[in-house]
């Protein structure tokens, strides 16, 4: 399938939703990025992905990645591909300019990311990880930390990871055996293995900066007992120079489902030479600025996994004819109808265009509370973006993914047999988009994250921020007629949140088990009423911009219409949540252990 850049929805969530340029004069930092210099750099990024990477999508997939002694090699096109991403600017585009940054808005990043992943994302996961390592030696590495690597790592020339997990560990990161003991010259001998690293060898770059979680001897059991290092592949010379090779290597890479020209390694440890980020025993706090950097990484992953899908089943329901619509021949002229107009086809095309422009716009959204804890100067105004990015991170994430996966799920629907025919590229998407469900923690992870820590943690408090953001929508609209059939059923999913929300607080009252037993049902119903929000001010600026002198009516009408699908078909899923909810524990945990038999 090739890939083509929704520019024209893209800049309707930018410029007519959320209103980047007005929010970007609010930062100092930013302030002066307009209109256009936003708009050339999607268009840039755009040409970038349909032209050069979109076509390596499938051929990638194709030839994988190849392990020989110890060494990876990307595939056919991969490199060089690499280093014209790194000549046209885009992993400096957010970096800080005193290490040869652009200094641009975490949220357009967040697009180029998207522009990016949905033409080719086994490609984005390289620069994608180097995202983060550059984050966390931003936050808490010191200066010789940051004048050693932070200009390599955002121009490109050097790549990062972070390795986090161990085969016996999983995401129960408190049991890690990792070993981090110290050397006499201040820095530390790292000995352990590593499991699961995206990108954590390949041949595209001059060297790998792994940050590494490790345990100090006689540190505190569990997370509390964790420390985090740089461990670059090569170490570095007194004048910054590339020296000998460090005590890492690789041991094999993964056979994947998907995202298959994506190095995923096992890395070993040997003493490796590694130096300690921020504090003894508080690396955890340290990786969640990577983690989280990664989540939302993860989130794109789930938007273009429905835009891919959307893009794809859109044009074949188009072009394949079968059968005649049950109302009568549509194409008269033709042997047959396109199948876009058979009712159970065209829902599938909507919910996937519904999934990825609700998608987008949430992850936007999600992108300016970003910009905000990055660089916001208003101390209220920051502690508010933070609350905000708390909360919605882990609904994107999980929400986002798991909707992405019905999404190509969908895709390959669409297109009947030939949906399980590789050359479409609609099984690739089934594949590629799984893991997305998996890593940067599961939905499962991210649904208890959401309920326990962030909305039952603060006492509804972050929860309490976001509602009083879609009340203040509803109210101001409540009276508006063409606004009613968005605002009165949101408003009452509104309330049934906090409700449901108290509900489950008091079933952990009398069994903590409720909080987990509730959580993925809590994230979904969390989910649709997040988007709902979202797709009703879109509607709202299409209603707006049909009243003007506008060339546009059809899109702005479509738009509308999918509102009006997502609220008719897909937010009622709400329902079940909430009665799944309600039925309590006994279903769930009555059985025995003994009594899982076959």
């Amino acid at each position: 399938m090739q890939y083509t850049a929704p520019i024209r929805d893209i800049k309707f969530v930018m410029h007519e939703l959320l209103k980047f340029e007005e929010h970007y004069k609010t930062i100092p930092a930013f302030a002066e990025v307009d209109k256009d210099t936003l708009d050339s750099f999607v268009e840039a990024g755009a040409d970038f992905a349909q032209n050069e990477l979109s076509p390596l999508n499938r051929t990638g997939d194709e030839e994988g990645c190849r392990f020989e002694n110890g060494n990876v090699y990307t595939p056919t096109g991969f490199k060089e591909a690499y280093k014209q991403y790194c000549e046209l600017g885009f992993t400096s585009l957010c970096g800080d300019v005193e290490y040869d940054g652009q200094g641009m808005p975490i949220s357009l990043g967040s697009i180029i990311n998207e522009i990016v992943g949905s033409a080719n994302w086994s490609f984005s996961m390289y620069p994608g990880l180097s995202e983060g390592a550059i984050r966390t030696i931003e936050h808490h590495g010191n200066d010789e930390q940051k004048s050693t690597y932070l200009s390599k790592l955002i121009t490109g020339e050097w790549t990062g990871t972070m390795c986090l997990t161990e085969a016996h560990a999983g995401s129960d990161l408190g049991i890690i055996r990792t070993k981090a003991e110290p050397n006499d010259d201040g820095s530390f001998a790292i000995t352990g293995q590593k499991i699961f690293i995206s990108a954590g060898e390949h041949d595209m770059a001059d060297n790998i900066v792994h940050i590494v979680l490790a345990r100090l001897p006689n540190a505190p059991q569990g997370t509390k007992g964790i420390s985090l290092f740089i461990v670059p592949k090569f170490n570095i010379n007194a004048d910054g120079s590339i020296g000998e090779r460090n005590a890492v290597t690789c041991g094999s890479i993964e056979h994947k489902m998907g995202i298959k020209a994506s190095a995923t390694a096992v890395l070993n440890f040997d003493k490796a030479k590694g130096f300690l980020i921020g504090t003894e025993n508080k690396g955890l706090n340290c990786m969640f600025t990577f983690m989280n950097t990664a989540r939302i990484g993860t989130a794109i992953q789930g938007l273009t996994a429905s835009e891919v899908a959307f893009q794809g089943g859109l044009s074949y329901a188009k072009e394949r004819l079968a059968m005649r619509a049950l109302s009568g021949a549509k194409v008269p002229e033709q042997v047959a109808d396109p199948i876009i107009v058979h009712p159970a086809v065209r829902n599938m095309i909507l919910t996937t265009k519904a999934f990825a422009e609700g998608g987008r716009a949430l992850v936007y959204y999600l992108s300016q509370f970003a910009d905000v804890v990055a660089k916001g100067e208003d101390p209220a105004q920051v502690a508010y973006a933070d609350q905000m990015l708390s909360l919605l991170t882990p609904i994107a994430k999980a929400f986002l993914t798991e909707t992405g996966y019905e999404s190509a799920n969908h895709g390959v629907q669409v297109y009947g047999g030939h949906g399980f025919i590789r050359e479409w590229g609609m099984e690739q998407n089934v594949r590629d988009t799984r893991i997305a469900c998996l890593y940067e923690g599961t939905t499962e992870i991210q649904s208890l994250d959401l309920l326990g820590r962030k909305v039952l943690g603060s006492q509804g408090k972050m929860l309490a921020n976001f509602t009083k953001v879609i009340h203040k929508l509803c109210e101001e609209h409540k009276d508006n007629d063409e606004m009613g059939q968005f605002v009165r059923p949101l408003a009452r999913l509104n309330k049934d949140w906090s409700d449901l929300t108290a509900r489950i607080g008091m079933q952990s009252v009398e069994n903590p088990d409720a909080v987990g037993a509730n959580a993925v049902d809590y994230m979904y119903f969390s989910g649709y009423v997040t988007l709902a929000y979202l797709w009703a001010k879109m509607a709202l600026v299409a209603q707006q911009a049909l009243k003007g002198d506008t060339t546009e009516a059809k899109f702005y009408n479509a738009k509308i219409k999918t509102a009006q699908f997502y609220f008719a078909k897909l937010l009622p899923r709400t329902l079940t949540y909430v009665k799944r909810i309600d039925s309590g524990l006994e279903p769930l945990m009555s059985m025995e252990v003994d009594e899982f038999v076959f």
